[in-house]
């Protein structure tokens, strides 16, 4: 009852929330919570069951809603919150002019009551089934008429709780700053006045050891704007990055994140493992999964208002299914689309968590992670809703000097990655453009022959119909000063996203091909191959009915790409769609060092008479 009178209160004194879209609309920003009114109905009851979940240390476990309604409507639904108190936290006034909201939470998820009950309208009564995971707190579930866009309060249910909301939670794997050091991160409820976080873990079937981690949080004083300061904004808990070092190549190990309470006791998550990565130059078989702008999705089907990422689940799926099959996954931004939704976090994690605490899951930034006026990104549109790159900063790890400025190398076997941050200037004189040079510059090539950009916007070539309205078949400046350094230090594959579409292009310089293969590359490539991977979920983009000669492969549908290094001669890429797992595009290079070493136009290095 106490949730309810709150709730009451708070709904008579809601100002609007700012909508945050690109790329597609956030399906909480739908919700038009400042134009709810109280309508209450002592005959319309909504009730949830269980009222415990997790009690086997489950973090994730389905609910059963029973509710009734005297006036139903096909526009009723109900939102799902956590806290399960949900108005009781304050905002800060965004400006002089504008007071603040005083509710602070929107749902973390909704659906319309007669999503499974077609009878709802004429009965009045529905049960839906819900998929919770351990998010920190407690949920209450709301009933409420109207629609999404007038939305009037019904009824609220009574709470429901995980047994150990602070449980240590979701963990991600990432390359650390050397070879041969491994991180892992995760979330979980306990500050460091609560207890100690650690790693333990050590070769599979070998002594385990344990090494402290270190713990990161924010407040919501860190954003940079609503709705990740206000209505969007949710306690992110406490992460925690764990570091493994000195690694033994291709070992597998296992490990176990645990919390040292100080009152002796401990709390332990389940046992998982991987493999360590190879050597730098390491001669054996080596497999790359890469895409961008995945997005997440609800397996109950809720929150899926405008279908904003509906193969997300099905790119997770084909991932999970094939997981014996890869080493090292690369989402080249755009992870969540939460759009400053800070729950959408916890369900991301929550979904890749098969994958993520598997392999090393490495990220690049994007505009939905980083984009905000006046905060340092190169572009000042609100894309990131407020976040301003604080979530995938803090919730993911990589090996980067600064996380802030989210550009890195990392290598792995007979690869060298170099992750550009295309929301960060890039051009010729900046410091991301020395970074790029030099860890281009830097490869050993006998040892690493196969030499990968990657950038979330695309900074080189697509056809995607917004890009070719730009006229600059690609982002604008974007390949202006960075063509010429692919071209020098002879660049195999750049790979980007952004652009919700498959396309891959022919060895191109200078928007001319170099080379006239299409599927089977032989010596020396005399350019780089360009490919947008930005179909991991987030809805289509379409293609410009001009398709250029450098085009070679257009696919407007839900895919992955797979690269596997055989050896340091041979190479096989693959293009597959989400839905099936089944290659629709591919190709092979096959070459020897002196390929890499010979001359092309612009990347021949000087040389001298002199005998």
């Amino acid at each position: 009852m106490k949730v309810f009178l709150n709730v009451v209160v708070v709904l008579l004194a809601l100002v609007s929330l700012e909508e945050v879209t690109s790329h597609g609309v956030q399906p909480l920003s739908k919700i038009a919570i400042e134009k709810a009114v109280i309508a209450l109905d002592n005959k319309a009851f909504i009730k949830a069951s269980p009222s415990v979940l997790g009690v086997n240390e489950e973090n994730k476990e389905w609910i059963t809603l029973t509710y009734s309604s005297s006036r139903p409507s096909i526009n009723d639904w109900i939102g799902v919150f956590s806290p399960a108190n949900f108005s009781s936290s304050t905002c800060l006034p965004e400006n002089p002019r504008v007071g603040p909201p005083y509710l602070c939470t929107a749902p973390i998820k909704y659906q319309f009551a007669n999503f499974s009950n077609p009878t709802y309208k004429d009965t009045g009564k529905g049960s839906l089934k819900l998929l919770l995971i351990n998010q920190r707190s407690d949920f209450s579930f709301a009933l409420f008429s109207g629609g999404v866009s007038n939305p009037k309060l019904v009824s609220v249910s009574n709470t429901v709780s995980f047994a150990n909301p602070n449980a240590p939670l979701y963990p991600r794997l990432a390359q650390g700053s050397t070879w041969n050091e491994m991180t892992v991160t995760w979330t979980s409820g306990y500050g460091l006045d609560e207890a100690e976080p650690f790693v333990e873990w050590g070769r599979k079937g070998g002594q385990q050891i344990r090494s402290l981690a270190v713990t990161l949080t924010f407040d919501r004083n860190t954003m940079c704007g609503a709705p990740a300061r206000t209505v969007g904004w949710r306690d992110p808990g406490f992460i925690h990055t764990g570091f493994l070092k000195e690694l033994w190549p291709n070992s597998v190990y296992t490990y176990k994140l645990g919390h040292k309470l100080f009152n002796g006791t401990y709390v332990w998550s389940g046992i998982y493992k991987f493999k360590a990565s190879p050597y730098p130059g390491q001669n054996s078989i080596q497999r790359v999964i890469i895409f961008g702008d995945m997005g997440k999705d609800e397996e109950d089907g809720s929150n899926e208002y405008n279908n904003f990422q509906r193969g997300s689940l099905n790119t997770t799926k084909q991932l999970i299914s094939d997981l014996k099959n890869y080493d090292i996954v690369f989402h080249i931004g755009d992870l969540t689309y939460a759009n400053g939704y800070l729950s959408q976090w916890d369900q991301f994690t929550s979904q890749i968590e098969p994958i993520a605490s598997r392999v090393p899951y490495m990220i690049a930034s994007g505009n939905h992670e980083r984009d905000w006026p006046d905060t340092g990104s190169f572009y000042g549109n609100m894309d990131s809703g407020g976040e301003c790159g604080v979530l995938a900063e803090t919730m993911f790890f990589v090996p980067a000097e600064n996380r802030a400025k989210f550009w890195y190398s990392t290598d792995y076997g007979m690869f060298r990655f170099c992750v550009a941050d295309s929301e960060h200037d890039w051009r010729e004189g900046t410091e991301q453009y020395k970074f790029i040079e030099h860890c281009l510059a830097s490869v050993d090539r006998q040892k690493q022959p196969w030499l990968i950009f990657i950038a979330h916007r695309v900074l080189g070539y697509s056809s995607t119909d917004f890009y070719a309205n730009e006229g600059s078949f690609a982002e604008p400046m974007g390949r202006d000063d960075l063509q010429k350094l692919w071209q020098k230090y002879k660049v195999d594959i750049a790979f980007y996203g952004h652009a919700h579409s498959y396309e891959r292009t022919c060895a191109v310089y200078q928007n001319i091909c170099t080379n006239n293969e299409k599927h089977y590359y032989k010596g020396s490539l005399n350019g780089t191959i360009h490919v947008v991977a930005g179909g991991g979920g987030a809805s289509l983009a379409d293609f410009s009915i001009l398709q250029p000669k450098w085009s070679i492969f257009r696919d407007s549908d839900y895919g992955f790409v797979k690269m596997t290094a055989f050896d340091h001669s041979n190479l096989l890429f693959e293009y597959k769609k989400s839905r099936d797992g089944k290659v629709y595009d591919s190709f092979r290079i096959s070459r020897d060092y002196r390929d890499i070493l010979a001359c092309a136009v612009d990347s021949c290095p000087s040389t001298t008479l002199a005998s």
